[in-house]
């Protein structure tokens, strides 16, 4: 059986972060386990028409690791990967990621204070510490829909695009509009004969401050870092004030729905297409979605929206509620991902071989700081419960994140300890304090998102500004944690 110091899961932003900071810190002893055959995660898997970043790419980067080269305000997905790889390469941990290795069970042995981790299902890795840096969205959400695997016709999930099937002169149906469809539904409109776009929930669009950063802009950028840094701090902290409306009141959030509304007054001119792009819940209860060419693309003689209820897809279309059957050829799923139960897919064993998924289904998903679980030792989890975000970049928060580890690891290391577990009353605490900061914010506010759990509790969201996770993160507290030598 294979041994290492630590396993780190997954190649995206976060298993990378890790990887560089164990790296910086000395340790050589590690791998990255990546069951794809190359790294990138999300920018990796989504390669749709269109597919793009919705936070400014000033931001979108490592704090240590600028990149002069984006050619884009909001940096396209193979740019995303491109830095991604320069990053593995730059920092010398390319040699350390394990490509084809999926992780499908990992126990851990009290007797022996290490974990048990299972690759494809029959190899073995003895670690002694376990990071998960799965990320959140690579799984996709097929939606339940009777017939859909009857369609004789082309269908596929956004996340793996059929890029060998043309869709000139196709009849396209696209179900879902949420932050993917809305950046590949203008380049299919522009592709196919016709299309339906089937809408459950009408989402909220603003405009999109997108613009091409050209070579002598780069140039500086790369001579001047301190400049280019200031451009990010800028950004940082006016993302940061949209903040006040997400996790204070709401009522603040008046000045961006005014502007949402005055965005699809002024593109689509029709009432009656006007009215079904019109919102019926709180801005900001869902995810607010960026685009200058959504609602134009809607607008076109040859795109129908559609605000029916599906009841079934036949062989050769799309059948809705009211009766009607409208024929298409090809089928994208613009459905999302699973994200609630991301982090349990992979059989995690704690202590007495307690598997996570029914520890969260029994007490409800949560985490010291989102990265920590009670009877989990040395188990730590990035992008876990309650850190994802609604209003920044989620590469700062990594960062805190894999800052804090660092710490754990070093305590764990420093006490010459075999294991270091999260005291169950400091992860109570933690949970308790994030679902009452949750009360009477946006995110409350009665619509169905993809940031409510089964048990439609939010377990997705961090319920306040992101320097304030930073603060939160910045020193680990021993006294939170039990020690076993």
């Amino acid at each position: 059986m294979a041994q290492t110091e630590v396993a780190i899961i997954g190649s995206g932003f976060a298993g990378l972060c890790m990887g560089i900071k164990l790296r910086q810190a000395g340790c050589e002893n590690f791998v990255i386990l990546e069951k794809a055959d190359e790294l990138g995660g999300t920018w990796r898997d989504n390669t749709y028409p269109g597919c793009a970043c919705d936070i400014p790419s000033y931001l979108y980067s490592f704090s240590f690791e600028q990149n002069p080269r984006w050619t884009r305000m909001f940096a396209p997905w193979d740019e995303i990967l491109e830095y991604l790889k320069h990053c593995a390469a730059k920092y010398g941990i390319a040699d350390k990621i394990r490509y084809g290795a999926e992780v499908t069970e990992a126990a851990y042995d009290d007797a022996t204070g290490q974990w048990i981790v299972t690759i494809n299902g029959s190899e073995t890795l003895e670690t002694q510490s376990l990071v998960g840096g799965v990320g959140n969205l690579h799984q996709p959400k097929v939606p339940d829909l009777a017939g859909l695997d009857s369609f004789t016709g082309t269908s596929f999930h956004s996340s793996q695009w059929n890029h060998d099937h043309d869709l000139t002169g196709r009849r396209v149906a696209v179900i879902g509009t949420g932050a993917s469809a809305i950046q590949f539904v203008p380049r299919v409109a522009e592709q196919a004969a016709h299309l339906d776009l089937y809408q459950r929930t009408a989402p909220w669009i603003t405009p999109k401050p997108d613009r091409g950063i050209g070579p002598l802009e780069r140039g500086l950028h790369a001579r001047f870092p301190a400049g280019q840094r200031a451009i990010r701090d800028a950004i940082f902290w006016g993302l940061e004030a949209r903040g006040l409306g997400f996790a204070g009141s709401p009522k603040l959030m008046k000045g961006l729905e005014l502007q949402a509304k005055r965005h699809l007054r002024k593109q689509v001119t029709d009432p009656v297409l006007r009215a079904k792009l019109t919102p019926d819940y709180q801005i900001g209860c869902k995810r607010i979605l960026l685009s200058n060419d959504y609602y134009p693309a809607l607008a076109r003689p040859d795109v129908d929206l559609i605000t029916t209820p599906i009841t079934r897809v036949t062989p050769t279309g799309v059948t809705t509620a009211d009766g009607v059957e409208r024929e298409c050829d090809t089928i994208v799923l613009g459905t999302g991902f699973e994200v609630s139960g991301n982090l349990t897919r992979i059989g995690i064993l704690g202590r007495d071989g307690t598997d996570l998924a029914d520890t969260w289904k029994r007490n409800g998903i949560g985490a010291h700081l989102g990265i920590t679980v009670a009877g989990y030792p040395n188990l730590f989890l990035l992008v876990g419960p309650n850190t994802a975000l609604g209003h920044s970049s989620m590469v700062f928060m990594i960062e805190a994140q894999v800052r804090y580890v660092m710490q754990a690891l070093h305590l764990l290391r420093s006490r010459n300890a075999t294991s270091v577990e999260v005291r169950e009353e400091a992860q109570e605490q933690f949970v308790d304090s994030v679902q009452n900061d949750l009360d009477d914010t946006v995110w409350q506010a009665g619509c169905n998102s993809w940031y409510l759990d089964a048990q439609g509790r939010n377990s997705t969201i961090w319920p306040d500004f992101t320097f304030t996770y930073w603060r939160r993160t910045r020193r680990l507290n021993p006294a939170d944690f039990v020690l076993t030598h």
